[in-house]
């Protein structure tokens, strides 16, 4: 996983085609991919009347990355988090951007009179393990359990109290060699590697983020507790 910045885009290269599990707005879903593209935007970028999607697979294909996996982020990019753990010859490789501004609380949303500002959390994860779709799947809930666990560490609250469990616009993209195991859960080498990288990475970008912008994702309301 090797990264290359180049603003408005940070560019993941694999290395190789890699079978990949990812709800990315650019290609998502199951996939063959060898790279995964951030591109750094702003509400000027995507004002209401465009179609975000449409426009986002120009950009793409202005790349030359049209079949690539894509994300989109508000968070400066080059404040990018890469963090790599190796567990019984395991190796997973996590880079991760992190802004808070638009979080939530799972199981709640912000009250429509107080909107979300921007800010997501986008994360890509190498593996060197063959994995099968149901062990990409499973690899993918392990790093969502990663990134919550490390944003309910930061202490970010929302105007009600609750601590954020995550953003609104949040993407996970997982990428493996393609193969047949199966398990990649929280009892294996492949689990804890994973698990570690995503959690270390979240956790660094979470903490740039709350030293910018303090613990309140609404910037700090009137009425918060």
């Amino acid at each position: 996983m090797i990264p290359h910045l180049a603003r408005p885009w940070l560019v993941v290269d694999l290395g190789a085609p890699h079978r990949m599990l990812s709800f990315a707005p650019h290609n998502p879903g199951f996939v063959t991919a060898n790279r995964i593209l951030w591109r750094e935007v702003r509400n000027a970028d995507l004002p209401p009347e465009v179609d975000a999607l449409g426009w986002f697979a120009a950009q793409m294909a202005g790349q030359g990355c049209a079949t690539e996996v894509g994300m989109l982020t508000s968070r400066d990019i080059s404040r990018f988090v890469m963090r790599r753990v190796a567990v019984e010859g395991v190796i997973a490789s996590c880079i991760a951007t992190v802004g808070l501004g638009n979080a939530e609380a799972v199981g709640a949303r912000r009250p429509t009179a107080r909107p979300p500002g921007p800010g997501t959390i986008n994360i890509a994860v190498q593996l060197n393990v063959a994995l099968s779709d149901t062990g990409l799947l499973e690899a993918l809930t392990i790093a969502a359990e990663a990134r919550t666990a490390a944003v309910i560490d930061s202490g970010v609250r929302l105007a009600d109290g609750s601590r954020a469990t995550g953003t609104g616009t949040d993407c996970i993209a997982i990428a493996a060699l393609p193969g047949s195991l199966d398990w990649a859960g929280l009892h294996t080498a492949v689990g804890e590697a994973l698990g570690r990288a995503v959690r270390e990475a979240v956790t660094a970008g979470a903490s740039d983020w709350v030293a910018e912008n303090g613990l309140w994702a609404d910037g700090y309301p009137e009425d918060a507790v």
